[in-house]
């Protein structure tokens, strides 16, 4: 082949990987989030938070139906859907006597705003305020969280002590997650949110319970299996044989339900 051609060649495939690269950054959250912007049909168990820049969201508060154990759990749901999704499991903890409260994210279910990692953990800290305001210590509250939403109460947890933190199916950070799903992109230069998990856990003296399914096809197994062998404060590890990252039995099963409720002191 000419030299000028081979030029020609060559320069044509850097100009279409430049245009890829542009495109993964500018949209690449996108990809990460996912959210249902419609809001909830019903909406009467929503609470309204105030977030540190200023955005009023509507969160789910669900109380405890029977004795009121005066313990909290706040919830982080996923990158995907909304607080409502949440609502067949915030019922069952209620059912052991739990207060739930189930975050609802900027951009997510008529929330204003747009998610980010930096945003989000501005509505973790704005459900926190709202629990510790209504008389919950930190001693009393439980940060739980699925997938996207470990990754939030984990930052959470990292600022704020909770009494527990139980992790849904978490992955190690954002950058080991992408890569699982778009090998081909160099994933770890290209993010703007990071949400590193493993490292953090690291740095947390805290109980946790990291609850996964070994037939992940979201976050595999190992992921979730990094995170508890990191973690600096004593582990419980609930592993779900044949679980994929949506099926009701790491949604809603009873084997997440005991392990928030465990991490409660509601068992």
């Amino acid at each position: 082949m000419p030299v000028r051609q081979t030029v020609r060649v060559l320069l044509a495939v850097v100009i279409v990987v430049a245009l890829v690269l542009v495109a993964a950054w500018s949209g690449q959250r996108r990809l990460v989030y996912l959210p249902d912007r419609a809001a909830p049909a019903d909406t009467a168990a929503d609470v309204a938070l105030t977030t540190s820049d200023g955005l009023r969201l509507a969160a789910l508060l669900v109380r405890p139906a029977g004795p009121d154990r005066r313990v909290a759990v706040l919830f982080a749901h996923g990158n995907a859907g909304h607080r409502a999704d949440r609502r067949v499991l915030a019922d069952a903890l209620a059912a052991e006597g739990l207060t739930v409260l189930v975050l609802g994210y900027r951009g997510y279910g008529g929330n204003p705003g747009s998610p980010t990692e930096a945003g989000l953990a501005r509505d973790a800290r704005a459900g926190l305020a709202h629990l510790t305001a209504a008389g919950f210590p930190p001693e009393r509250i439980v940060y739980a969280g699925e997938s996207l939403g470990a990754a939030v109460v984990t930052e959470l947890a990292a600022a704020h002590r909770p009494a527990a933190l139980v992790l849904r199916s978490p992955f190690a950070s954002l950058a080991a997650a992408g890569r699982e799903h778009y090998p081909w992109l160099p994933v770890g230069l290209l993010l703007r949110d990071r949400f590193d998990v493993a490292g953090r856990i690291a740095t947390l003296d805290v109980p946790v319970t990291v609850v996964y399914g070994t037939a992940d096809t979201v976050v595999p197994a190992a992921q979730s299996r990094e995170v508890a062998d990191r973690a600096a404060g004593p582990v419980t590890v609930v592993e779900l044989p044949g679980a994929d990252h949506n099926d009701p039995s790491l949604t809603h099963g009873p084997a997440v339900v005991a392990a928030i409720a465990e991490a409660a002191g509601a068992r």
